[in-house]
């Protein structure tokens, strides 16, 4: 993903299922608050889950932090959706 942005970071974020982008938009604040949501931005947002902190002068997110933020994106995307069942909401 991070070297697909690198290629397109305006894409749309049509890689991550309806439920991941949800999650995502609730978890992980807007840094600066954009009406564009791209893949850039999502992918960012799938970065600072696993560490990254956005500051202005960092480089670009890594593998590594991309590594660590997607499991907890996955099990927050599970937890949400197996949750929904249980509560109905």
């Amino acid at each position: 993903m991070t070297m697909l942005n690198r290629s397109a970071p305006d894409a749309p974020p049509t890689l991550a299922t309806p439920t991941e982008i949800g999650v995502l938009d609730r978890l992980v604040n807007d840094k600066p608050k954009t009406s564009q949501k791209t893949l850039s931005h999502y992918l960012i947002k799938i970065a600072r889950l696993g560490g990254y902190l956005a500051r202005a002068g960092d480089p670009p997110p890594g593998n590594t932090v991309m590594w660590r933020g997607l499991p907890r994106l996955t099990d927050i995307a599970l937890g949400a959706m197996v949750g929904g069942e249980f509560v109905g909401n």
